[in-house]
C-alpha cells in the first residue's frame, strides 16, 4: 500500500516523530525494544520510567487488542531503554509508512539496536505453546514490503542487503543468555488478519517456515534498510490451523504470550545488559 506524498513529505514525518521523541525523553535510548501481542507487561520491567502515548509524538495508535499504545523510556538491566508496547499493522488498514513510522524515527532520533518481538502460530509441531523462537531469517507473503516506492536515501540505500538481516551476532548473544539452547527458525509473513488456512499452514511448512505471523517483518526491513542491527523473538502462542483441533482465537494468543512474557521479558533484561 502506498502512501502519494512526496519522499520530503515522508522523511519529513519521520523527522517529526524523532524531533517529539527527543523532546520528550532527551537522548537516544541503547536499545529499543518493540513488544508483540500480549507481552505489554515486559514494560513493568523498566525501572523509573517515562511513559508517552503514541499520539503525543505522531505515532499512531493501534486498534489491536493486546497492544497498549505507549512508549515507556527507562532503565532494563543498566541501560537505558524504549519499549514500544504495542504496534500498529497492515491488517488494520494502515499504509506501510504508518506502520513502520516508530522504526524509522526510533533510528532517526539515533538508536542503534532493536529488539523485536511477536506473537506467532507454530508450523513446526515441535514448537508447542509458550515457546520462544528466534527468528533467524523470513519469508514475506505478506504482498507488502516498506521499500517499495521512492527510497528514503537519507534513511538507506535503494537495494538493501537483508542476507543478515537478523543479527548473527544478537542471536548467538541471546542464546548464551538463555537458561536452555533457543530453537531458531524461519518466520513466514502472511497479511491476515483472519488465521491461516491448513493448506497455507501445509505450503509454508514446505517452503521453510517453522512459525506464522502478521507483523514484525516490515519493522524488520525498514530497521534494516535504515541501519539498526536488529534481533526477533517470538512467542509460539499457539500451534498453527490444522496442528490442533482448537480453534484460534486472538484471546488465546493474547493470553498465552501473557503468560510466556515473564520468560521473554527476564531473556531480554539478560541481552540488554550485555547488548
Amino acid at each position: 500500500m502506498l502512501e502519494s506524498s512526496s519522499v520530503a513529505e515522508r522523511l519529513a514525518r519521520v523527522d517529526a516523530v524523532a524531533q517529539k521523541l527527543r523532546a520528550q525523553f532527551g537522548e537516544p535510548v541503547e536499545v529499543a525494544i518493540v513488544l508483540g501481542s500480549g507481552l505489554g507487561d515486559i514494560a513493568g520491567r523498566v525501572s523509573d520510567p517515562v511513559i508517552v502515548e503514541n499520539e503525543a509524538v505522531g505515532l499512531q495508535k493501534t486498534g489491536v487488542g493486546g497492544h497498549a499504545g505507549r512508549i515507556v523510556v527507562g532503565k532494563l538491566a543498566g541501560r537505558r531503554v524504549a519499549v514500544m508496547s504495542g504496534r500498529v499493522h497492515v491488517y488494520e488498514g494502515h499504509p506501510l509508512d504508518t506502520v513502520v513510522l516508530a522504526v524509522r524515527a526510533l533510528a532517526r532520533w539515533g538508536v542503534k539496536g532493536l529488539c523485536l518481538t511477536s506473537a506467532v502460530g507454530g508450523c513446526d509441531p515441535a514448537l508447542g505453546a509458550g515457546s520462544l523462537l528466534l527468528v533467524s531469517d523470513h519469508i514475506n507473503l505478506s504482498g507488502a514490503n516498506p521499500l517499495r516506492g521512492p527510497n528514503l536515501d537519507a534513511l538507506g540505500p535503494r537495494f538493501p542487503d537483508v542476507t543478515h538481516l537478523y543479527s548473527p551476532r544478537l542471536r548467538a548473544l541471546a542464546q548464551s543468555c538463555a537458561s536452555e539452547a533457543l530453537p531458531e527458525g524461519v518466520y513466514a509473513a502472511m497479511p491476515g488478519p483472519s488465521y491461516e488456512t491448513p493448506a497455507e499452514i501445509r505450503m509454508l511448512r514446505t517452503l521453510g517456515a517453522n512459525v506464522v505471523g502478521m507483523s514484525l517483518v516490515h519493522e524488520a526491513i525498514a530497521a534494516r534498510h535504515a541501519g539498526l542491527e536488529v534481533l526477533a523473538i517470538s512467542v509460539v502462542s499457539n500451534p498453527a490451523a490444522g496442528l490442533s483441533a482448537a480453534e484460534l482465537t486472538h484471546a488465546d494468543v493474547t493470553e498465552t504470550s501473557r503468560q510466556a512474557a515473564g520468560r521473554l521479558g527476564a531473556l531480554l533484561a539478560r541481552v540488554v545488559e550485555r547488548w
